[in-house]
């Protein structure tokens, strides 16, 4: 066994941030299979993975085998000129990425390498962590912080509500008014295989709130903005078919058939894009948005439904 004290710097990170950050080349779904057994334990009691850490906590880790130095295989060059190009802001604390759909933002379940290892093996000796996640066939802009003390400032502004961000999507079908509210609670289960599936739940739910604003029609889909109030997993997808309109391309909440029809025009994947991100880069600083441009594959297939 392994006794770890949580510093000063650690103080307010969410356990598994803490857990993921320290056990590089560990496979994130066995770091959370170990949370969920218990198997790692704070001041000897077991522990959720959003608790907020406080200095001087003693978190206990089982016996785990990590990568031996020299075991990782660097990332390409092509990967490594992708992210490269897909900076869109920064600062000596933080930067936004935009990242490509397809791409993981971490590695595990079967993922060797994602977007915040590729940077640390990028940038060595930088503390590079995720302030937030996107689903990996999400594109769009991420926030990754190169300081402690961001990550902690960034996940503050992301409780009080002072981050904000808009995803562009397209839904299969229309909204019930050009401006629609969903304030719908949602539960998060994981089934036998360990897939994570969401539905609304007005008992057990975390409240969740999204606003969707049409953007324009293509006869039976629809370009909507979505705001975020909450930061739920999988949040836009299931409030957008708790609506009856679905985001065009999911699989796992959308429709078969739909999904069909805009596959035959080019569709390859999930159309949810986080366009904007606006953010505080320091507590004294005016707020700053970062835009990410819509990708040529969804641009292309907007272009081919208006026609």
């Amino acid at each position: 066994m392994e006794v770890v004290t949580a510093s000063a710097d650690a103080a307010g990170q969410r356990l598994d941030n803490f857990l993921l950050g320290r056990l590089k080349g560990v496979p994130r779904s066995l770091v959370y299979r170990l949370l969920r057994r218990g198997e790692i334990r704070v001041n000897k009691g077991r522990a959720r993975p959003a608790q907020r850490l406080e200095a001087g906590d003693q978190i206990r880790l089982p016996p785990l085998r990590r990568p031996e130095q020299g075991e990782t295989v660097p990332p390409s060059a092509q990967l490594q000129e992708r992210l490269d190009q897909a900076v869109l802001y920064e600062d000596e604390q933080l930067l936004v990425l935009d990242k490509p759909a397809g791409l993981a933002v971490h590695g595990g379940s079967g993922i060797s390498r994602g977007v915040i290892e590729t940077l640390r093996a990028m940038r060595p000796g930088a503390e590079l962590e995720l302030v937030h996640r996107l689903d990996r066939d999400t594109s769009g802009c991420l926030l990754i912080s190169k300081r402690r003390s961001a990550l902690r400032r960034l996940h503050a502004q992301l409780r009080d509500g002072t981050v904000r961000k808009r995803y562009a999507a397209l839904l299969c079908g229309p909204l019930p008014q050009p401006e629609t509210e969903i304030d719908a609670p949602l539960a998060t289960n994981r089934l036998r295989g360990g897939e994570r599936v969401v539905r609304v739940d007005p008992v057990q739910g975390k409240p969740s709130r999204t606003w969707f604003r049409s953007r324009q029609r293509f006869g039976a889909w629809t370009l909507v903005e979505a705001e975020l109030d909450t930061g739920r997993t999988h949040q836009i997808r299931v409030h957008a078919a708790h609506l009856g309109a679905a985001v065009a391309g999911d699989p796992k909440y959308g429709d078969t058939l739909d999904n069909e029809r805009l596959r035959v025009l080019g569709l390859k994947r999930l159309f949810l894009h986080a366009a904007a991100l606006s953010f505080r880069p320091r507590d004294d600083a005016p707020m700053v948005e970062v835009a990410a441009p819509l990708p040529a594959d969804l641009t292309a297939l907007l272009e081919k439904l208006e026609d």
